[in-house]
């Protein structure tokens, strides 16, 4: 590639970005379900050491992260929305007109919802791991929030970027959205079905990922894998990618 052609891609990349968060800020459903989640952390820690629900087992840091699971949910419903509002509203067909590359707006998408969400994500963490400290004080373990809590933040990335797979391979609000919805839910659902095989069954959703990073007592391995936080993390980053460059061959190729 030469030095032109790479300019004009990182310019076209740079156009596609700002096009994605003027059409991102200016969309009802995306900022909405955006200030949700990342209001959502900060009173459910509060939540959960003011009615004092806390299990004698578990730690400080576990504790203040209850309410990530639904936050993270509203991450991956997020990323699909990015792309099938698009779609039901019928500005898709002027963003290809925009930006004629496909692959290179799939990616601008990528990278907003990516960055902001885990922008958003570790404040919002950091800020429920706190209050909680405050609140529960010395009664209870702390548990390790270094580097855990960017591992949380980054758990909110990748369940952005999941959505915004689905999103893209299905195209409709609704469907995208359940089927995103049981990506995270279904394993830990349905592993005691599989007997033995529970761990991994359960093992593989991002909700594991994340129970295992917020160092819950409910995170065992019977439940969701005996993967460690970063292992499974990156599992789950990893056939995220793929749904991501599926996404990216099948928006090539079909029409608008």
């Amino acid at each position: 590639m030469s030095a032109a052609e790479a300019a004009g891609g990182a310019a076209g990349f740079r156009r596609a970005l700002a096009f994605e968060w003027v059409k991102f800020r200016s969309t009802r459903s995306t900022v909405s379900t955006t200030a949700v989640m990342a209001a959502l952390p900060v009173p459910g820690a509060a939540f959960v050491a003011g009615t004092e629900s806390l299990q004698p087992e578990d730690t400080v840091l576990g504790g203040s992260l209850t309410i990530a699971i639904p936050a993270m949910m509203l991450a991956a419903v997020l990323g699909a929305l990015v792309i099938c509002g698009e779609y039901a509203s019928g500005t898709i067909r002027t963003t290809f007109a925009a930006v004629p590359r496909r692959g290179t707006v799939l990616a601008a998408k990528a990278a907003l919802v990516s960055g902001l969400l885990f922008a958003l994500a570790l404040p919002a963490a950091t800020g429920a791991y706190l209050l909680g400290d405050a609140m529960l004080g010395p009664s209870y373990a702390q548990g390790d929030p270094m580097p855990a809590l960017l591992g949380v933040a980054g758990a909110f990335a990748v369940a952005g970027l999941l959505g915004l797979a689905v999103g893209t391979l299905v195209r409709h609000p609704a469907g995208a959205v359940t089927a995103v919805l049981g990506l995270l839910l279904l394993p830990s659902m349905l592993g005691p079905l599989f007997g033995d095989a529970e761990r991994w069954v359960a093992g593989i959703s991002p909700t594991a990922a994340l129970e295992k990073l917020t160092q819950t007592s409910d995170a065992t391995p019977e439940s969701v894998g005996s993967l460690g936080p970063w292992p499974s993390l990156l599992l789950v980053a990893a056939y995220t990618a793929l749904g991501l460059l599926a996404a990216t061959a099948l928006l090539r190729r079909r029409d608008a």
